[in-house]
């Protein structure tokens, strides 16, 4: 036998594309936020108001279409409750504060301070459309 015999030639196989992971996932419905502080004068603070910077918003303009909007910290407890030691806090984003995009919103319980300079979940609902 000569060598080219030997020698066959395999056809290639077909190279299916992968499928990305994170094409099956429902959309994001949120966007980060992250929580600087209680609303405050020079020498008293107000715990009842918590000051949010949302991700990308620089204006106060900007602000505008995220007021309604519902709020959620999320984070998790020493214990299990309900199978699960995730908890969350939900509020409503009321008002912008200053000039710069940061917005005030009001929690059912207020944050805790150890939660300043956490994230913080922006809903995208309830929308005014």
């Amino acid at each position: 036998m000569s060598q080219e015999q030997k020698k066959e030639v395999k056809p290639k196989k077909k190279q299916t594309k992968k499928k990305n992971k994170k094409q099956n996932k429902s959309p994001r419905l949120h966007v980060d936020g992250i929580f600087m502080g209680y609303r405050r004068g020079l020498t008293t603070q107000k715990t009842g108001t918590s000051l949010i910077k949302i991700v990308g918003v620089t204006t106060r303009k900007e602000t505008e279409w995220y007021l309604g909007k519902k709020v959620a910290f999320v984070y998790n407890a020493s214990r299990h409750h309900n199978g699960s030691n995730v908890r969350t806090i939900w509020g409503k984003i009321t008002t912008s504060h200053g000039n710069s995009g940061i917005v005030r919103a009001k929690f059912k319980r207020n944050l805790p301070a150890i939660a300043m300079g956490k994230k913080v979940r922006v809903m995208m609902y309830p929308s005014k459309i």
